[in-house]
């Protein structure tokens, strides 16, 4: 942060005169206008992780959990205070609610991405989903062991696995911010780039 200090000559009054107000003036505007600014924007790498919504690949980024443990697992900021975008903890997990956090499915016994409940679309400012949010209660999905594992893609198949006594699904109260950046054949946001590891 740029300090700027006007101090008087000995026996002058810049607030009586005037003068020394156009004098602090003048010098701010000048700081202000102080040539080769730094740019805005820098370029950054960011581990993409690779999701589903509705049978389609999407990719995102943890940043924040608001639980130690979960953040410590996923290398994002321990973000406690993300606990209060829930606004009760149901006891049915399934159970609707109005808040600011969606579900995002995470498995435990099964090596697969996460499953999002809703996503951006289009990517960017003219989002027309309106369920999206950046912020998720993490459900998790187990499989039962007399049940033969698969790939699931979508909310709906996580649900229908629950119904169907195939998976039991667990809210663990942490609220992950993962935003989704990028929706494969979709489009991403703008300057967001897929490349492979």
């Amino acid at each position: 942060m740029l300090a700027l200090h006007c101090n008087s000559p000995p026996r002058m009054n810049y607030w009586r005169h005037g003068s020394g107000l156009a004098i602090c003036a003048s010098m701010l505007l000048s700081a202000c206008a102080a040539p080769n600014p730094q740019p805005l924007l820098a370029l950054a790498t960011v581990p993409l992780q690779r999701g589903w919504f509705e049978g389609k690949t999407v990719f995102y980024i943890t940043t924040d959990v608001s639980d130690a443990a979960v953040a410590q697992d996923k290398k994002a900021n321990f973000a406690p205070r993300l606990a209060y975008a829930l606004p009760t903890q149901p006891s049915n997990p399934q159970a609707p609610r109005a808040s600011s956090v969606d579900r995002v499915y995470a498995f435990t016994n099964i090596e697969q991405g996460n499953v999002f409940a809703s996503a951006p679309l289009p990517m960017g400012h003219t989002n027309r989903e309106a369920a999206y949010s950046p912020l998720w209660l993490m459900l998790t999905v187990t499989w039962k062991p007399s049940t033969a594992q698969r790939i699931l893609k979508s909310e709906e198949e996580v649900l229908d696995a629950t119904e169907k006594g195939w998976v039991t699904l667990v809210s663990t109260g942490a609220v992950v911010n993962c935003p989704i950046v990028h929706r494969g054949a979709l489009g991403g946001l703008e300057g967001v780039s897929i490349s492979a590891p």
